[in-house]
Order: structure tokens, then C-alpha cells, then sequence
């Protein structure tokens, strides 16, 4: 089978739907034996040789100074286009709905290739984030939701993600397709945890909490902060670890520095934040030090981080009916509390005297919570198939017919004429330069030739044949 996944970021940028992506294209290249190839937009001085699959950038523009790294990409790219389409892939595979989701409705267009389309995360407020007139927010909500609309099977990460796309206006079913972690499962040996962690203030005995992901305070991290701040008012010692990185870092090691949490003359800094950590059995090590991951996000769709905590046996604080909290029961794999710093610290407080409960805690969100990433895309892959089949059948059900059909399908048929012509155009330009280059190649073995002749002539015959042709 033929798979082309689609997403508007991958490396060197790093999220997670890049890292749902990239172990999307391993494993089922890896483990069924798929042909996988990944369009994404083209990011300055990245190397996309490296990777076990064909990598195909398109031109983008730099809009990183309003999105935070990112890059949009031009979905009408000739040449990308061209090459995805030559694949001839069975599936379209998107996990963005901006550029990414176009070229998947172009590339269906040129291939008659269904298209799958994932809902990762709340794009809303990203785009409520970085546009700032209400109209214009609600243009660009309606024109994402209408860009998944029109694609034929709709994948969320969660049930509570299916339900905010329903919110934004989404008319079609989805299916929940949860995704997987790439760490083990089991806890890091000793050693390796202590070499992770050398240089930081980590007492034995000390509760260590951890927070993993973008330093964004619609994460939840400013309620830590202040649930924090109550638990150290009732005289209790913890660390705090804040891996990651992100535009609100300052701000919030700024609010850590106003709450006596960090920065302090006269004690330890309870608050830590090393920065994000690339390797992946590193945080792992971090995650098997902690005793308690704190994650009182709203916003995220499925929060990968909590299964990877829950791989390692760490037990995740998570606020009741949260999508992160989907699976999770309190007290027996993990804890929910309400939206609420005071519900955070008393559950803290409790913790922090009774360490033993924890760890019985995320040995059962181990066993429980864990969904590898081999099973997760095995899942994919089944389901690819049904969808295939229902495809060539005619059997999937009717996708909502949308005003920009019309102009994707026109746009489509002109870029592969366009494209037709431009290789006719290099094909020609080819063969007239091989042929100059024949010419060049022909004159230059008979002047070689002639001045062979005339050095064997004698030598008034060779002055006078000379002399002729100077003339």
C-alpha cells in the first residue's frame, strides 16, 4: 500500500502531530511493509535526506514571528505536487487542516486517492491566538472546518476533540483513533535516572513534580504556579519541572520569581525549568524520577505526555473532563480535580504525604493507560484498508459537497497541465542543449582532425594549406 502523509510542520521543527507523523511513516513502513511519503512545507537549512522515506518540501514563507516557529506553506506548488502525485499513493493520509489538507484535496483531484484527515488539536485557538479580528477569526475557522468537511473519513484523537470539532461548526462523523507513545514500557534503571538529572536540586524524600510540553500559560501552567504557591504556604518541600519551551517561558518563570517560588535568598529553588530535552531516553529519566506529572490542561486533544508518563508508571493530575483525562479514573490510574489552584493544592498536599500510594498509582496507569505506537499505527492500518476497500466499492458514505470543490477540481486539472508543460518545456530545453552540446562536441574532433591532417602534410603543403585558412 501507498501512503502519503501530509502535515504543515515537520523536522527540524518538533511538536507532537510531528512526532505522531514521523512514527506514523516508521512504523508503517517498518512493521506492514507500506511505501510511505511525507509532504511538508520547506524549512531553511533542514536535511529531509535523512530520513528512511522520501521527503517532498514545498515553498513556504516565514511566519514565525506570529506563530511561534512555524511556517506557512504554499499548497499550490507544481513540482511538490507533481512528485506526491507520481508517487501514486492509495491513501492521503492529512494531520493539518491549512495547506497541508489543500494539498491532500488537490493530490485526491490528480490521483482519485481517498483522503484521511486526523484532528489533533484545538487549531481554534491557535487562530484566535494570532488573529485578532473576530470576522476574521470566524473566516478562519469556517474555512478550516470546510476544509476537513471535504475530506472522506474523519480521524479524532479523542472523543472530546470530536466534540469541540463539532462545536466549531464540523457537520460530518468521526472516529476516534487514539495515538500511541514511542517510549517503552517501564521504569529507567537507577543509574540512568541519576546521570539525567545530575546538577539539579533534587533531595531524596523531596517530591519531585513534572510538567512536560510548550511553555504556554493556556496549557494550565499559571494554576500549577499558584496551586504551588498555596502548597508551599502550608510549609511543604517539593521541586516543580518545567521541561520544555515556548513564547510564555518568561513569563512564567517571571510569575514562579513573584511567587517566592524560584529566585528566593533565603531558600531552595522549588521551581525548575531546564529547558526542553530532545533525547528521548532522557525524559524518560525524567519521568521515572517524578513522582507526579501535573497536566491541567484544557487544551489539549489527547496529551500524549500523560501516556508517556504513564509508560514510565507516572501518574498524571488532570482536570476532570478534560480530553487528557478520557480513560483516566480517579484515584486508581491517575487523579482528576477541578479547574481549580486550591483543588490542585490539596491533592498535592495529600500526595506529598504519601509517596507509596503514588507509585501503586502509576504502576496501574502503566498497565492501563500505555497504547504503543506499534499498536496504534497497526490500528491505522487496518483501518486503511477498510477504507480502501469502501472506496473502490463506492460504500463510504457521502462527504458533504462544499462551494470550493469546484475550485479545487479546477485548480488541480490547471497545475497538472501547467506541470505537463513545464517538463515538455525541460524535455525540449534538454534535448536542444544535448544536441548544441553534440554540435560543440562534432566541430571540436574535426578541427582536432584537420590539424592532424596538416601536421602530416609536407611542409610547403602544410604552410600553404595554413596560410589558407588564416585567409
Amino acid at each position: 500500500m501507498n501512503i502519503c502523509l501530509l502535515n504543515d510542520s515537520f523536522p527540524p521543527v518538533i511538536d507532537g502531530v510531528v512526532n505522531v507523523v514521523m512514527n506514523y511513516a516508521k512504523y508503517l513502513s517498518e512493521a506492514h511493509g507500506a511505501s510511505v511519503i511525507v509532504g511538508t512545507p520547506r524549512y531553511p537549512g533542514a536535511n529531509y535526506d535523512r530520513f528512511d522515506y522520501p521527503v517532498v518540501p514545498y515553498p513556504s514563507i516565514d511566519t514565525a514571528a506570529v506563530t511561534s516557529g512555524y511556517r506557512a506553506g504554499n499548497p499550490f506548488a507544481g513540482k511538490a505536487l507533481d512528485r506526491l502525485a507520481g508517487f501514486y499513493p492509495d491513501i492521503i493520509h492529512t494531520h493539518c487542516p491549512a495547506s497541508a489538507t489543500i494539498i491532500a484535496r488537490l493530490l485526491r483531484e490528480q490521483t482519485n486517492a481517498p483522503v484521511v484527515f486526523t484532528y489533533h488539536t484545538k487549531y481554534d485557538i491557535d487562530i484566535e491566538r494570532f488573529v485578532h479580528a473576530k470576522l476574521a477569526v470566524r473566516e478562519a475557522i469556517a474555512a478550516m472546518v470546510g476544509n476537513i468537511e471535504a475530506c472522506d473519513e474523519v480521524w479524532t484523537v479523542s472523543r472530546g476533540a470530536g466534540e469541540s470539532l463539532k462545536a466549531l461548526g464540523f457537520q460530518g462523523d468521526y472516529r476516534v483513533m487514539n495515538n500511541g507513545v514511542d517510549f517503552p514500557r517501564g521504569r529507567v534503571e537507577p543509574a540512568a535516572v541519576a546521570e539525567a538529572t545530575a546538577g539539579y536540586d533534587l533531595p531524596e524524600g523531596v517530591p519531585v513534580f513534572l510538567f512536560v510540553g510548550r511553555m504556554m500559560t493556556y496549557k494550565g501552567l499559571p494554576l500549577i504556579l499558584d496551586a504551588l504557591k498555596l502548597l508551599a504556604d502550608r510549609g511543604r518541600d517539593f521541586r516543580m519541572v518545567f521541561i520544555g519551551k515556548g513564547p510564555d517561558q518568561a513569563l512564567l518563570e517571571a510569575r514562579a520569581k513573584a511567587l517566592g517560588l524560584m529566585g528566593a535568598a533565603d531558600g531552595p529553588d522549588r521551581c525548575i525549568f531546564p529547558g526542553p530535552v530532545y533525547d528521548r531516553d532522557v525524559l524518560r529519566a525524567w519521568n521515572t524520577r517524578a513522582d507526579l506529572f501535573l497536566f491541567p490542561s484544557t487544551f489539549d486533544t489527547n496529551g500524549l505526555v500523560v501516556r508517556e508518563a504513564a509508560a514510565c508508571g507516572l501518574a498524571s493530575v488532570l482536570i476532570e473532563g478534560s480530553c487528557a483525562a478520557e480513560g483516566v479514573a480517579d484515584g486508581r490510574n491517575g487523579f482528576t480535580i477541578q479547574e481549580r489552584p486550591e483543588a490542585m493544592a490539596a491533592l498535592l498536599d495529600r500526595c506529598c504525604g504519601d509517596l507509596g500510594h503514588l507509585r501503586e498509582v502509576g504502576d496501574r496507569a502503566m498497565e492501563e493507560l500505555y497504547l504503543s505506537w506499534n499498536d496504534c499505527v497497526g490500528r491505522a492500518y487496518q483501518r486503511y484498508q477498510v477504507i480502501l476497500e469502501n472506496w473502490r466499492r463506492g460504500l463510504l458514505p457521502a462527504r458533504r459537497k462544499l462551494p470550493t470543490d469546484f475550485l479545487v477540481r479546477l485548480t488541480a486539472r490547471s497545475m497538472e497541465e501547467r506541470e505537463r508543460h513545464r517538463r515538455v518545456r525541460e524535455g525540449l530545453f534538454r534535448n536542444f542543449r544535448e544536441t548544441a552540446v553534440g554540435m560543440m562536441e562534432n566541430i571540436q574532433e574535426t578541427e582536432e582532425t584537420a590539424a592532424h591532417f596538416l601536421e602530416q602534410l609536407p611542409g610547403g603543403l602544410h604552410q600553404a594549406f595554413t596560410h589558407k585558412r588564416k585567409e
